[in-house]
């Protein structure tokens, strides 16, 4: 039972809890955010008071269309409460409570869900703000703008570039270049303006009753949550998209109301690198949408202490407590009202993947967490991250700006300047860097396209910083020196266009000219033994080494790697694999060799199939010999060859048209016809189904024996010269018991010829990729030392689409619908193919205990995957090379998740 359930189960339905009520362990319940605040509240420090509209309200009203009953009684309640500690009533023409009204899902959803400030503000009530703030009317009628601008965009769709103009004639007239030059008048002027805007977008007036406004922005809160860039932004990251979102409610504490206020966000150790120290922004005389919208280029944190002594050590102090409460990199959003401190939130910060490293390390060298939860705070797609290639300056390296390194990569692309462009580029194959003055949530689907981000504007906390992190994307941020047009930027007297390419440095912020080459990363080298952790001297790849160490120990799930040349298999053993899974002999049958398949396929004699046989064993023979040795000691699984026959067939197309233009021309076309008769009588509709796998063995004779005396000839070689093979012969594609049957009893007689005395041991296997082996596995484990899944056509035979076509054709439409999460051929889909694994798993163990269980499809790889794989109790995975380091680390992630499970 979860903490929330707990609650509702002892106190019923209760969808409204004053920030004194809850805690961190209710985040599913009071979003991350309010979870977060009560958290705060109850470590007592200085978080202004509110209160939190649970998720489950906002669950209720996505379903039903409105609010559930007894809300509105609820939030009067705690509405009264907060205007009693505060000693101020909402909309008070004399001296008004205003409050935010701000999103807080379970999971981090950065500027993705709406937020609104100000909300109590009217014609009535600025007087009396102005009043109250000791007759400051610049920072009455500031705060009424903001209003009307977030409001009118957030609730009404009123569009924001309007606002944004009418802001920018008043600068301009002004003479100014920033909002803070704008006086009172300005000001006053603006909110009429923007008045206008409203009323001719909405066709009413700005409501002045403060309850309204209130009622109308959580109601929009509750709304953003279906709106299209949250849903882009949780297909993105996997986040379960029937969760809803919190609303609070929070009094307003200013840092817009002059040089004595301000706001900031503060990180307690460095989110993009890891390291430890003081990191974040400060803005003064600003409210806390400013400085994540990057529309004012911040300060860098340490700058307050000399702006505000006092509340920077208070500040200090506080990181320090929470961090160590929380025991994790902290991320903190705060104001400072005249001198006065106040915590508007803090949530276990975004990071990038070598930060995720790097502090997961730290906090064990520090004894604040065990080295189990440092894996489980680390993932093998942020692993995958680290193994990109970097940058490789050279003397002609053109360095154009420097800005913020926000998110580390090495991005190189095409300039583009919108959004939409980025995804139009990026279907069409291109590689894209966003490049904006700053990021707002309407840009994510062009962040997702690019490869990297750049922005004029913004620091480490801007929205296009915080979203690029969450998502692994390279981004610089706050270039200032870049003057951005509708399809260029300039900078130091050169142009850039739409389309001129560009390299993204988002590990020192460098942007260059030109595509300037990578060199493979630290983390790889240390993978290949090139660089020991002592060598590299790098906290990164020490951190690594040190999780990776505990993985390996922890893990149950062996890892092997899916390769058909030595090459593939020297390289993958570096990497930590236990074993070759999976080699696909056909692959060995391309290039020079594709006619002597091409001629046993289309043998018209026993000769001359026998002849081409006899070509293709000595070649067989010389590759396996290569894959034993590089894997010597371990097992290496052969699986016997499986093409789809139209892959070594000449093209029926080309022969017909060969053959009619010769017979038109008068010309010898005799061999090409006899050629052509026999492509048509083995030509397939549909290939993949057809004649390939044990079909072809069994139709071919001496197909199949070729390449098992091959396999053992191989080992028995290496055998004599003392070293250790372990084969494994793999049957693809059985539907029934008595395919693997026939094909084992001519099988075991050439093993039992070839390997006699040498001491070699085979196992004869077969592949689980048909639904009807999975149903009857318990016959086929008879026949069979051990199953590995083939996923791959697992799922597509599962489905019932093709692998080759779909992902094009019509997969775009159902990530869209949201009627695939992610493909099924990326992550295992756990309940219908994951399902035949478990149901084959299960069936296949009963009749046979020792069976050895494997999964040689590309989803041997895949982080969540693996798990799942972990959970059904399989013996090992394969993958391709470079994902082994990924699989290491996630079996042993999931056996200490699973073990935490079996001891609750």
């Amino acid at each position: 039972m979860t903490a929330w359930e707990a609650v509702v189960t002892t106190a019923g339905e209760k969808y409204v809890y004053d920030f004194s009520e809850g805690h961190r362990e209710l985040k599913e319940l009071l979003g991350g955010k309010g979870a977060n605040l009560a958290e705060m509240t109850r470590l007592g420090l200085p978080v202004p008071a509110g209160f939190t509209v649970t998720t489950r309200a906002c669950q209720a009203y996505l379903a039903t269309g409105s609010n559930p009953a007894g809300l509105a009684e609820e939030i009067d309640g705690h509405l009264a409460a907060l205007e009693t500690t505060m000693g101020r009533r909402l909309g008070d023409p004399a001296d008004p409570l205003l409050v935010s009204v701000r999103s807080g899902a379970a999971f981090s959803m950065p500027g993705m869900m709406e937020t609104v400030l100000n909300v109590g503000l009217n014609d009535a009530s600025v007087v009396g703000l102005a009043a109250q703030a000791g007759g400051n009317e610049r920072f009455a009628w500031d705060s009424y703008r903001r209003l009307i601008q977030m409001f009118g965009k957030t609730v009404c769709d009123v569009p924001g570039e309007e606002f944004s103009a009418a802001l920018d004639e008043a600068k301009n007239a002004r003479g100014a270049t920033d909002d803070l030059h704008l006086d009172a008048a300005d000001l006053r002027a603006l909110v009429d303006r923007y008045k206008h805007i409203f009323a001719k977008h909405t066709g009413y007036d700005f409501p002045q009753d403060p309850r309204e406004q209130m009622e109308l922005a959580m109601t929009a809160v509750f709304r953003s949550w279906n709106a299209e860039r949250a849903v882009l932004y949780r297909r993105q990251e996997r986040i379960p998209a029937d969760l809803g979102t919190a609303v609070n409610v929070v009094a307003m504490v200013f840092g817009n109301l002059g040089a004595d206020s301000g706001t900031g966000v503060a990180f307690t150790r460095d989110p993009a690198s890891g390291a430890q120290g003081i990191y974040g922004d400060y803005l003064a005389n600003a409210q806390g949408e400013d400085v994540v919208a990057g529309i004012r280029n911040t300060v860098p944190l340490q700058e307050l202490a000399t702006l505000d002594p006092r509340s920077y050590e208070e500040l200090l102090a506080i990181m320090a407590k929470l961090e160590g409460h929380y025991r994790d990199l902290c991320d903190i959003e705060f104001t400072i009202e005249r001198g006065k401190l106040w915590m508007l939130q803090t949530r276990v910060g975004k990071r990038t993947a070598g930060a995720a490293f790097r502090i997961a390390a730290q906090l064990v060298n520090e004894g604040m967490i065990e080295l189990d939860e440092a894996l489980r705070r680390v993932t093998g797609a942020q692993l995958a991250q680290l193994m990109f290639p970097r940058f490789d300056l050279g003397a002609d390296a053109v360095a154009l700006v420097k800005g913020i390194g926000a998110s580390p990569g090495a991005a190189v692309g095409k300039a583009v300047f919108s959004a939409a462009r980025a995804v139009e580029l990026a279907a069409a194959g291109e590689q894209v860097i966003l490049v904006r003055r700053e990021t707002n949530p309407e840009d994510l689907s062009g962040m997702i396209a690019a490869q990297g981000i750049l922005t004029a504007r913004g620091g480490k906390t801007s929205h296009a910083a915080v979203v690029a992190r969450g998502m692994g994307r390279t981004c610089v941020c706050g270039a200032d020196s870049l003057e951005i047009a509708a399809d260029r930027f300039s900078v130091a007297g050169r142009t850039v266009s739409e389309g001129d390419v560009i390299s993204v440095d988002g590990t020192t912020g460098c942007v260059y000219l030109g595509s300037v080459p990578v060199r493979p990363s630290e983390v790889v080298q240390y993978f290949e033994g090139t660089l020991s952790p002592e060598e590299a001297g790098d906290p990164l790849v020490e951190a690594v080494h040190k999780l990776m160490s505990h993985a390996d120990a922890a893990r149950s799930l062996a890892v092997r790697t899916n390769a058909d040349t030595a090459e593939d298999a020297y390289r993958a053993r570096r990497f930590g694999a236990e074993g070759i899974g999976l080699c696909r002999t056909e692959h060995m049958f391309l290039g020079d060799r594709r006619e002597l398949v091409e001629r046993l396929i289309l043998a018209a004699t026993p000769t001359e199939r026998a002849d081409a046989l006899a070509a293709l064993l000595p070649l067989q023979r010389a590759d396996f010999v290569d894959l034993f040795r590089a894997m010597d000691g371990l097992p290496v699984t052969v699986r016997l060859i499986d093409p789809p026959l139209h892959e070594f067939l000449p093209s029926l197309e080309e022969l017909a048209v060969n053959v009619a233009v010769a017979r038109e021309r008068g010309e010898d076309h005799a061999e090409d016809a006899q050629l052509l008769d026999a492509v048509r009588r083995m030509h397939e509709q549909n290939p993949m189904l057809g004649l390939r796998g044990v079909r072809l063995g069994l139709v071919i004779p001496g197909l199949f024996a070729m390449q098992v005396r091959a396999i053992t000839e191989a080992a028995v070689q290496l055998a004599g010269e003392g070293l250790d093979p372990h084969p494994e012969i793999m049957v693809p594609l059985v539907g029934a018991v008595q395919e693997l049957e026939t094909v084992r009893r001519e099988c075991e007689q050439i093993v039992a010829e070839v390997v006699a005395g040498s001491g070699v041991e085979v196992l004869i296997g077969t592949m689980i990729e048909v639904p009807r082996a999975a149903l009857t596995a318990g016959q086929i484990a008879e026949a069979a030392d051990f199953f590995s899944f083939g996923t791959n056509d697992l799922t597509q035979m599962g489905w019932g689409f093709s692998r080759d076509d779909v992902e094009g054709a019509f997969f775009w439409r159902y990530l869209e619908l949201g009627i695939f999460g992610i493909s099924p051929f990326e992550s295992i889909d756990r309940d219908g193919v994951g399902r035949l694994i478990r149901i084959a798993a299960e069936e296949g163990r009963a009749v046979r205990p020792g069976l050895k269980l494997g999964v040689c499809g590309e989803h041997g790889g895949d982080p969540e995957s693996v798990h799942f794989f972990h959970e059904v109790g399989l013996d090992y995975v394969s993958c391709s090379p470079f994902r082994v380091p990924v699989a290491r680390l996630e079996a042993g992630r999931a056996a200490i998740t699973a073990g935490e499970s079996d001891s609750r």
